[in-house]
C-alpha cells in the first residue's frame, strides 16, 4: 500500500510542475515584453503611442493607432466570416448529416488547422488579391483579403471545438424537446446550442486569438501600409505584422517601440478575451 501511495504522490508532484512551469513560462515572456517596452511608453506618453497616426522611427514618432485600427478591423471581418460559417458547419456535421458523412468531414476539416500559415498567404496573394482587384477595385491588399484569409484559417478551430461541445450535449436533452412537440431545428436552436455555449464561446475565443495574432499571411495580402483604412479596399498594418516587418534591423528606441506594440497587443488580446467571456457569463445567466 506504500508503493502506490508514493507513486500517487510523485505524479501529483511531477503534474504540479508541470503547470507550475507552463505558468512560469508565461510569466516570464510578459514580463520580459513589459519590461522592454514600458520604458519606452513612459518616456514619449502612452496618448502618443495610442493615438498618434504617424509610425517614422527615424524621427522618433511612433503612432500606433493605424496598426490598432487595422488589428481591430481584421479580427472583426474574420470573425463576421468564421464564425457563421464555423457554426453552422459545426451543426450541420453533428445534427443534420449522416454518420459516414461527419466522419469523412470531421477530419479532412481538423488537417486544415496544419496548413502553415505561409500556405494560406501564398493562395490568398495568388487567387484572392487578384480577384478582390479585378471585381472591387483597389490594389487588392487590403482589409478584406485579409479578413477572407483569416476568416477561413480560424475555420478548423471554431468548428473542431464547436463539434465536441455539441455533442456533449445528453440525448436526453433532445428527446425531451422533440417530445414536447419541437422539430429539429427548434431543438438544435433553443435546447441544443444554449446548452453547449460554454463550448462554442470558447473556440470563438480561440479562433479570435488566432485571428489577432497570425501574422505571416497578413503580411503576404494586407499591403502593410501604416496609414489608417479609409475602406475595406484599403491596405492595413497589423500589429503582429508591424513587429514582424521591422524587428529584424530595429535597434534602440526603435526597437523597444516594437516590444511596446507587443505590450499593447497583449492588452487588446487580454481585454478582447475578457469581454467575450463576460458577455458568455450574462448569457448563461439569462
Amino acid at each position: 500500500m506504500a508503493r502506490p501511495k508514493a507513486n500517487d504522490r510523485l505524479i501529483r508532484i511531477s503534474l504540479l510542475v508541470v503547470a507550475l512551469s507552463a505558468i512560469s513560462i508565461l510569466a516570464i515572456i510578459t514580463i520580459f515584453i513589459f519590461e522592454q517596452g514600458l520604458p519606452i511608453m513612459a518616456k514619449y506618453g502612452l496618448k502618443n503611442f495610442l493615438l498618434g497616426q504617424d509610425w517614422f522611427p527615424s524621427e522618433k514618432s511612433f503612432g500606433l493607432l493605424p496598426m490598432i485600427v487595422g488589428s481591430l478591423l481584421v479580427t472583426l471581418g474574420a470573425l463576421l466570416i468564421g464564425v457563421p460559417l464555423g457554426l453552422a458547419s459545426a451543426i450541420f456535421l453533428t445534427e443534420f448529416s449522416t454518420r459516414r458523412v461527419s466522419r469523412i468531414l470531421k477530419p479532412v476539416i481538423e488537417l486544415l488547422s496544419g496548413i502553415p500559415s505561409v500556405v494560406y498567404g501564398f493562395l490568398g496573394l495568388m487567387f484572392l488579391v487578384p480577384f478582390i482587384r479585378e471585381t472591387f477595385g483597389g490594389p487588392g491588399l487590403s482589409v478584406l483579403s485579409a479578413s477572407i484569409i483569416l476568416g477561413i484559417m480560424i475555420l478548423p478551430t471554431i468548428i473542431s471545438i464547436s463539434i465536441d461541445s455539441i455533442r456533449a450535449v445528453p440525448d436526453s436533452y433532445r428527446e425531451g424537446s422533440m417530445a414536447l412537440g419541437a422539430t429539429k431545428w427548434q431543438t438544435v436552436r433553443m435546447v441544443v446550442l444554449p446548452a453547449a455555449r460554454s463550448g462554442l464561446v470558447a473556440g470563438i475565443i480561440l479562433g479570435m486569438g488566432r485571428a489577432i495574432g497570425e501574422t505571416m499571411a497578413v503580411i503576404m495580402v494586407a499591403g502593410n501600409a501604416a496609414d489608417l483604412p479609409g475602406s475595406l479596399l484599403a491596405p492595413v498594418r497589423t500589429l503582429t505584422s508591424n513587429i514582424a516587418l521591422e524587428m529584424a534591423y530595429a535597434s534602440g528606441e526603435h526597437r523597444q517601440a516594437l516590444f511596446a506594440t507587443g505590450v499593447i497587443l497583449f492588452v487588446i488580446i487580454m481585454i478582447l478575451n475578457f469581454l467575450a467571456n463576460l458577455t458568455a457569463r450574462k448569457q448563461s445567466r439569462k
